[in-house]
């Protein structure tokens, strides 16, 4: 794990009461982070991942996903550094606003 998955891993999700699992296994992919209840995936993106011809394997590899039913959130390794609050939030309105979605 990098640096910043490390961080969003120890510091949140390792600890959230939805169960997130990390380095997951996905079809043909490693995601980062699925939490299965919410059918959501979280990516960090380091700085290769706005280079255009990373950008259209990660647009490729979200539409599989995403074809799963899962949703993909992702966010820069910068905005871990930066607003780690403000990633946490995110993540938990986004979880439980899916759960909420499911159960109706």
């Amino acid at each position: 794990m990098t640096l910043w998955e490390r961080r969003l891993w120890f510091e949140f999700l390792s600890t959230y009461p939805v169960r997130f699992r990390r380095q997951r296994l996905i079809g043909n992919y490693i995601v980062d982070f699925y939490c299965a209840k919410a059918e959501l995936v979280i990516e960090l993106d380091g700085g290769g991942h706005f280079r255009y011809d990373v950008r259209e394997q990660d647009n490729d590899r979200t539409h599989i996903l995403e074809a799963r039913g899962l949703h993909i959130l992702r966010f820069a390794n910068n905005d871990v550094d930066r607003n780690f609050e403000g990633v946490c939030a995110v993540i938990d309105t986004l979880v439980q606003q899916r759960i909420r979605s499911r159960k109706g």
